[in-house]
């Protein structure tokens, strides 16, 4: 069975005032795009895990925890992480917490939470 895992940044953590960002993105929009892709990424027979991080510290302990409890197949790292130049220190933590806690796990990344189970796709089951 293919394991994906699906992070990004807990919506309502997410600074809406960064013009980085999309005019008119809000919490419940980007909940709305998580759960889609959540549906989508079952829906293809997948196990997949969704894990909302807070940009911090603790949120990278979050994502070593569950990288640690699961081999995954591929992480796909969501636009919200990597989109604000703001979070590049962030973002580059979580790109090596990954790198070290999921060392066989294709990355991919996707454009917003819609399209997470196609960007994963790109790299399920490529060696």
């Amino acid at each position: 069975m293919t394991r994906v895992l699906f992070v990004g940044q807990k919506p309502e953590t997410v600074d809406f005032s960064d013009p980085s960002l999309p005019p008119g993105f809000d919490a419940a929009k980007i909940q709305a795009g998580i759960d889609i892709a959540e549906t989508t990424m079952t829906e293809r027979g997948w196990d997949a895990d969704i894990c909302m991080i807070t940009p911090d510290d603790s949120g990278i302990a979050t994502l070593a925890a569950q990288l640690a409890s699961v081999t995954y197949d591929c992480v796909v790292i969501g636009g919200g992480l990597r989109i604000p130049p703001k979070g590049l220190e962030f973002f580059e933590k979580v790109v090596n917490a990954i790198h070290r806690g999921a060392p066989k796990a294709a990355i991919a990344f996707n454009t917003r939470p819609q399209d997470t189970a196609e960007a994963a796709a790109r790299w399920v089951g490529v060696d």
